[in-house]
C-alpha cells in the first residue's frame, strides 16, 4: 500500500482540542501570514505607541496643569509633568491665551491625536490581520480542495467548515486582541512611573490590590473556560437540531413530528439557557468584583492622599492624577484575563486549522506523467483490480474488462456490488496498488489526475448545481467554452427549450442547489455540460434513475447523439438504457458476475437473467444471495 493510501487517525478531526495557553511554535507559523504586511504592522505598533502616551499626558494636563499650576498657582514642580506645563506657558506667551484656556487648548489637541492615532491603529492593525487572515484562509481553501475522496468519506464536511470559518475567526480575536494588550500595557508602564514619582509609598499600597485582581481574575477566567465551552456545544447541539429539523421538513409533517420536534428543541434550549444563566452570573459577579476594587482603591487614595495633603507630601493635583490613572493600573489586568480565554480558544483553533493544512493525505501523481495526445482513442482496460475502502473490506475483487474504443457498456449489479466505485477509480478519485486500469493501453497511475480527468465526462444522479447562472453551470469557468458551445450543447441534449423560456435564459440565476429547476432540467442541464467539455469517455451514473418519461424521451435522444462517437459506460436500472448498450457487465460481491450482449446473458438465466426479472429494481447483495 502506498504512503499516501496508507490508513490514517481520521478520528483526529472530531477530536475536542483545548489548546495550550501559550504555544509559540504556533504563533510563530501563524506570523508568517502576517508577515507580508510587516510594514503595516508596525506602523500600527508605532500609532499605538503614540496613543498611549497621549492617553497618559491627558491626566497630567488635568491634575498637574490646570490644578496645581493654574488653579493652586504651585510653582514647585516636584510631581513629573512631561513638559505640559512648560507647553501650556509656551502657549499663553505665543499667543496671549490665559493659562486656563491655554491649558484647555493643550487638552483638545492631545486628545485629538490621541482619538486619531487610536482610530488609526485599529484600522492598520485590523487591515493588516484581516489581510494575513484572508491569505490563511486561502491557503487552507486550496489545501482542502486538493485532499482525495478518501478524505471526505471520513471526515465530516460539518468539521472541515468550521476550520475554514469560526476557527480563522478565533485568530482574528487573539490578533486583535495582541493589539489591544500593547494600548493597555504601554499606558500602564508609564502611569505607574508617574506614580512611583509622586508617591511611592501610595504607588505600593494600590500595587497590592494587583496580585488580589489577578489572582480572582485567573480564577474566573479557569471557571468559565469550561463552562463557555459547554455553552458553545449546547449552541451547536441547537443549529444541528434546527438544521435537521428544516432540511426535513416535510417527513416531520408527513409523520406529524412538529409536538415532538418542539419538545426535543425545548429541551436542548434549556440546558442552553441554563448554561448562558450561570455564565451571565459568573460574569455579573466578577465585573461588581472589579467596581469594587476601584471603589476600594479610590477610598485609599482619598484616605491617604488627604493625610499627605494637609503634611504638605504632596500636591492637590497629586491626588487627582491618582484617581485618574486607578483605571490604567487595573483594566490592564481585567483585559490580560479577557485575552487569556480568547487565547485558549485561539490555541486551539490554531491547532485544528495547522492539523488540517498538514494533513497530507492526497492522491498519487506520477513525477514524470505521460502527456496525453489531443484526442483519445477511448478504450478502456481494467486488469486484475482489487480495491478496497478499508483494509478488511474489500469492495471490488480481481475484476478484469475491456472497453472498445466508441463502445457502450452497461453495467448492471446489486446495490453494494462496487458499480459506483469502479467510476470512481476509472477517474482517480482514490488511490489503488493491486491490479492495473489502462486508458489507451497507458497505466492510469502515470497520467497526471488533472489531465484524465479532463478526458472522462461524469453525469451523476446528484448533479450539483453551483451559484451562478445558467452559462455559467455550462462552463464551469472554462474559457474555451464559449456561448456559443455551450448554447449548441444545450441544444443537442434538448435543454435549449426549457432555458429559452427561463425568465433571462442562459443568464438565469439559479437559486441553491438548482431549486428553481426541476429534477429533469437540471439532468439535462448536467448533459449539457459534460457535451460542452467533449470528453471522449462518458459516464452516466445513474443518470436517468429520477426522470419523468417525457423528459427520459428527450434524454434517450440526447443521449444516442452523446454516446455516438464516444465511449461510454452506463449504469442504471432501467431497461431501455441497458438495451441499447452494446454489451451488459454484471457486478456481484465485487466480483464480474457475467459478461455479454442483453441477449446472451438473458439465454444463460444467470444473474443478469434474475436481475432482469425483477426490473433491475434495488436489491442488496444479501437479499439476491437470498433470491438465487
Amino acid at each position: 500500500m502506498s504512503e499516501a493510501s496508507a490508513p490514517r487517525d481520521h478520528a483526529m478531526f472530531d477530536a475536542e482540542l483545548s489548546g495550550q495557553v501559550l504555544n509559540l511554535r504556533l504563533l510563530r507559523r501563524l506570523l508568517r501570514w502576517i508577515k507580508p504586511y510587516r510594514i503595516t504592522v508596525l506602523v500600527s505598533s508605532l500609532l499605538i505607541l503614540i496613543a498611549s502616551g497621549l492617553q497618559v499626558l491627558l491626566p497630567v494636563i488635568i491634575s498637574l496643569v490646570v490644578v496645581d499650576h493654574v488653579i493652586m498657582g504651585t510653582d514647585q514642580r516636584v510631581t513629573p509633568d512631561l513638559g505640559m506645563i512648560d507647553m501650556t506657558d509656551w502657549l499663553t506667551a505665543t499667543f496671549g491665551a490665559p493659562p486656563l484656556v491655554a491649558a484647555c487648548i493643550l487638552y483638545a489637541v492631545l486628545h485629538l491625536g490621541w482619538a486619531i492615532t487610536g482610530h488609526l491603529h485599529r484600522l492598520t492593525l485590523i487591515s493588516s490581520v484581516i489581510k494575513g487572515l484572508r491569505d490563511l484562509r486561502l491557503d487552507l481553501f486550496r489545501h482542502l480542495e486538493t485532499r482525495p475522496s478518501s478524505f471526505y468519506d471520513r471526515v465530516a464536511v460539518g468539521r472541515i467548515m468550521t476550520r475554514v470559518t469560526n476557527d480563522i475567526e478565533a485568530l482574528y480575536e487573539l490578533l486583535r486582541g495582541m493589539g489591544t494588550l500593547i494600548g493597555e500595557f504601554v499606558p500602564f508602564f508609564v502611569a505607574l512611573g508617574i506614580m512611583l514619582a509622586v508617591d511611592v509609598k501610595l504607588t505600593l499600597i494600590l500595587l497590592l490590590a494587583l496580585p488580589i485582581m489577578g489572582g480572582v481574575t485567573m480564577y474566573f477566567r479557569r471557571a468559565t473556560r469550561q463552562l463557555f465551552r459547554l455553552v458553545r456545544l449546547s449552541v451547536s447541539a441547537l443549529n444541528q437540531n434546527l438544521q435537521e429539523n428544516l432540511a426535513g421538513l416535510q417527513v416531520v409533517q408527513l409523520s406529524d413530528r412538529e409536538s415532538h420536534n418542539l419538545e426535543r428543541y425545548t429541551e436542548i434550549n434549556e440546558h442552553n439557557r441554563t448554561l448562558e444563566i450561570r455564565s451571565m452570573r459568573l460574569e455579573t459577579v466578577y465585573g461588581a468584583f472589579t467596581d469594587s476594587m476601584a471603589s476600594v482603591a479610590l477610598g485609599v487614595i482619598i484616605w491617604y492622599g488627604g493625610g499627605a495633603l494637609v503634611q504638605e507630601q504632596i500636591s492637590l493635583g497629586g491626588i487627582i492624577l491618582f484617581t485618574r490613572f486607578i483605571d490604567m493600573l487595573f483594566h490592564p489586568v481585567v483585559v490580560l484575563g479577557e485575552q487569556t480565554n480568547i487565547l485558549f480558544r485561539a490555541m486551539a483553533s490554531g491547532e485544528r486549522i495547522f492539523q488540517a493544512l498538514d494533513w497530507d493525505e492526497r492522491i498519487h501523481e506520477p513525477e514524470h506523467p505521460i502527456r496525453l495526445p489531443e484526442r483519445l482513442r477511448g478504450e478502456v482496460e481494467f486488469r486484475h483490480l482489487d480495491f478496497a475502502y478499508s483494509p478488511d473490506a474489500p469492495v471490488i475483487r480481481d475484476v478484469s474488462f475491456t472497453i472498445a474504443p466508441g463502445e457502450k457498456l452497461a453495467i448492471v449489479g446489486p446495490t453494494g456490488s462496487g458499480k459506483s466505485t469502479l467510476i470512481r477509480l476509472l477517474g482517480r478519485f482514490y488511490d489503488f496498488d493491486d491490479g492495473h486500469i489502462f486508458l489507451d493501453g497507458v497505466d492510469l497511475n502515470r497520467i497526471h489526475t488533472r489531465d484524465l480527468r479532463k478526458r472522462i465526462g461524469v453525469v451523476l444522479q446528484d448533479f450539483h448545481i453551483f451559484s451562478g447562472t445558467i452559462y455559467d453551470n455550462i462552463a464551469l469557468g472554462e474559457a474555451s467554452i464559449t456561448r456559443a458551445r455551450a448554447q449548441a450543447a444545450a441544444r443537442t441534449v434538448n435543454a435549449h427549450e426549457f432555458i429559452s423560456r427561463l425568465p433571462n435564459g442562459y443568464d438565469t440565476e439559479l437559486s441553491e442547489r438548482g431549486q428553481n429547476l426541476s429534477q429533469g432540467q437540471r439532468q439535462l442541464l448536467a448533459f449539457a455540460r459534460v457535451l460542452a467539455a467533449d470528453p471522449e469517455i462518458l459516464v452516466l451514473d445513474e443518470a436517468t434513475a429520477s426522470i419523468d418519461t417525457e423528459t427520459e424521451l428527450l434524454i434517450q435522444d440526447a443521449l444516442r447523439k452523446l454516446t455516438a462517437q464516444r465511449t461510454s459506460i452506463l449504469i442504471a436500472h432501467r431497461l431501455q438504457t441497458i438495451q441499447e448498450a452494446d454489451r451488459v457487465l454484471v457486478l456481484h460481491h465485487g466480483r464480474v458476475e457475467e459478461l455479454g450482449t442483453h441477449e446472451e446473458l438473458l439465454a444463460k438465466k444467470g444473474l443478469y437473467y434474475t436481475l432482469h426479472t425483477l426490473q433491475f429494481q434495488d436489491v442488496s447483495e444479501a437479499e439476491l444471495d437470498a433470491l438465487t
